[in-house]
């Protein structure tokens, strides 16, 4: 295996694994799931900034709600499903038709668009074994699906305001370049050509309003509408595609969305699909494959190792660790009976981007020996080691 596949990386630094008994699964070990908390708290953070509510549906929906939208004819063959006797049920391969139904639970104003819902959900998609590739492809993941329910001419404002959100979420991550692909209707699609038409038009139009370059992918769209895919650049020069922006005219009808407009006509909302990240574990994957395992000090899963030098200092390292670790800041702790060369080393293997050495001279002092982040075992006191190290430590 390449020493720069993800699952290499993975497995050199404690984060996840994978076993036949749980094909297209992920085990996140304590490690990595620090790290896929970090990732889904930042995003969750950003998208409740950006003015969107946060929301949870059930994964198992009946097959007839799976019908009404389209996604059994699209997707039938890759959703898991069982019979409870009275119905067949379905695991969601996505949250759509339930954020629609939030929607639908009341009647809703002109008023109250633009509403914006996201949700990290759980969903599941019977892939093929031999498609399965650690996390980037799974049969399990978490999706961080949003919907924007808005009137035709919220679109563009919409859609804007989202390729900005994308740009600095992407930026914080550590990628520079997002290439960006309009991905027009496909051969087997729902809604008629004239809803197409419309809905094509207004994600240009959008596109064009936002200033967004893009590359034109005919026939890539999803069966319900047009969309904008954003693809990140890793370090190896690679495209991956994550984000999505999506106009949708279908679903909303299919479903019957309805708001009451300023002239209290029943009319049926747009839904804009959006992703930033797409799957949570396929984006550490791809995390994980660009930074090659040395993740920046906010994201990495243990941001320092204080480590103990002799024996006798066992005591106070647990204490600066305790300090780092009320400061919110995610230390690890190191007191083996072994030399610090060998401490040093380890850290280094699971991509723990500082160490704080105690000796006697640290302990005497309320000091550290910080070493990274561009110090050379530089003697800090510890309080203004929290304080220099908080800007990089946390988004």
């Amino acid at each position: 295996m390449d020493p720069l596949d993800h699952r290499a990386i993975g497995n050199e630094m404690d984060l996840f694994h994978q076993q036949e008994e749980g094909a297209g699964q992920v085990f996140w070990h304590p490690r990595g799931f620090a790290l896929y908390q970090v990732v889904e708290s930042y995003v969750r953070k950003r998208m409740r900034q950006a003015g969107f509510r946060e929301v949870r549906t059930p994964q198992l929906l009946a097959r007839g709600l799976w019908e009404q939208s389209g996604h059994w004819e699209k997707f039938g063959e890759n959703m898991f499903a069982l019979d409870d006797g009275h119905q067949t049920l379905a695991l969601k391969p996505m949250s759509c038709p339930g954020h629609i139904q939030i929607f639908n639970k009341r009647v809703r104003s002109f008023r109250d668009l633009p509403l914006r819902l996201a949700e990290f959900g759980a969903c599941h998609r019977n892939e093929p074994s031999g498609a399965l590739q650690g996390l980037m492809r799974t049969r399990a993941f978490v999706q961080d699906d949003a919907h924007v329910f808005c009137a035709p001419e919220q679109i563009a404002p919409e859609v804007a305001r989202f390729c900005g959100l994308l740009r600095q979420i992407y930026a914080d991550f550590g990628f520079d370049e997002m290439i960006v692909g309009f991905s027009t209707r496909p051969e087997l699609r729902a809604g008629e050509d004239d809803v197409w038409d419309q809905a094509e038009a207004a994600l240009e139009q959008a596109a064009r309003s936002a200033g967004v370059d893009y590359r034109q992918q005919p026939g890539e769209g999803a069966f319900y509408g047009p969309k904008l895919d954003f693809s990140l650049r890793d370090s190896r020069g690679r495209e991956w595609q994550c984000g999505t922006v999506q106009v949708d005219l279908v679903l909303p009808e299919r479903l019957d969305a309805a708001y009451v407009d300023s002239d209290n006509s029943r009319r049926c909302p747009v839904i804009l699909h959006h992703a930033v990240l797409g799957s949570i574990e396929r984006f550490i994957g791809v995390l994980l494959e660009h930074h090659q395992g040395r993740l920046p000090l906010w994201l990495a899963p243990e941001q320092i190792m204080i480590a103990s030098i002799a024996e006798a200092q066992a005591g106070y390292a647990a204490e600066v660790a305790d300090l780092f670790a009320e400061a919110g800041y995610r230390p690890a702790l190191d007191t083996r009976p072994i030399r610090l060369p060998r401490k040093i080393v380890d850290a280094h293997a699971a991509g723990i981007p500082l160490l704080a050495a105690v000796g006697a001279r640290e302990a005497a002092s309320d000091s550290i020996a910080l070493r990274g982040a561009g110090a050379d075992n530089e003697v800090v006191a510890v309080d203004a080691a929290l304080g220099r190290l908080r800007s990089d430590a946390f988004r």
